[in-house]
Order: C-alpha cells, then structure tokens, then sequence
C-alpha cells in the first residue's frame, strides 16, 4: 500500500517512527513533512498529503499533531478522504469498519508511541464493513 505521511511539529517523532514501522511492514512511505521539530503549521503540510488520496497518488494517508485535531479537519477539507481521529484500538478499528476512513490522525501528546502502533496497524488490517454503513458514506462523500 503506498501511504501518504504529514506532521507538524509536536507530531514529528511520531511521524518518523511510524515511517519506519510502515517500511518493515512492506508499506511504501511517501512523506510530506515537516523535517523536524520547529514550530511549524500543520496545513502546509497535511493538505498535500491528504490531496495525494484524493488525486488516487497514495492508498491512504495518515497525519500527526500534538492533538490530531487539526490535522484531522485539514485532512477531511479536502474532497474524498475520510480521516478519523483515532486514540484507542476500538476508535481505529470502527473508524475503518463503520466509517471507511482513509485517513488517520493521531496526536503525539495523546497516546503513548507503543499505542500509536497498535492504532496503525489495526487501522491498515481492518476492512470496510459495507452493509448499512455504505449508505451513511456515501451521503457523506454526497456533500463534496
């Protein structure tokens, strides 16, 4: 799978590690930045990653903050991506079963990193569930 990756500042050792974690497991990494942690705003570089979804560049995208909220609006302005702010098991396993969500954001000064992991490797394995759930995103995508 090919995955977009952004961060501001408070999420780039995050960001950094779950490059490396998406690499062992046979995930190609495309990142959009920031390259350190210098303050730095996070629309410069989630809005690229997240269009890279929407233009059918990259599978999904997964962005970082301190909270993830902002990432998470920015990444949800742009048309066809559905990014869901996830902060447990249960929150990454349902924003992908219910929601279809191809996008993440995780804040870095929310979760532990071992969390972080676990969040994104539940979010990559779990599948869209379809059924009632089809018709909900589709008057989601329907708004765009």
């Amino acid at each position: 799978m090919r995955i977009a990756i952004a961060s501001d500042h408070a999420g780039y050792r995050y960001k950094e590690a779950i490059k490396g974690h998406l690499a062992k497991l046979g995930h190609e990494v495309v990142d959009f930045g920031t390259d350190s942690e210098l303050s730095a705003d996070y629309p410069a570089f989630i809005r690229p990653a997240a269009f890279a979804v929407s233009a059918g560049e990259c599978d999904r995208v997964i962005v970082l903050g301190g909270s993830g909220n902002g990432e998470a609006m920015c990444a949800n302005r742009v048309p066809g991506v559905r990014c869901a702010l996830c902060w447990s098991e249960t929150s990454a396993r349902l924003a992908r079963q219910h929601n279809d969500a191809n996008g993440l954001s995780i804040g870095q000064r929310l979760v532990s990193l071992e969390m972080a992991l676990l969040i994104v490797g539940i979010w990559l394995d779990t599948s869209f569930e379809g059924g009632r759930h089809a018709r909900r995103i589709e008057a989601i995508d329907a708004v765009e």
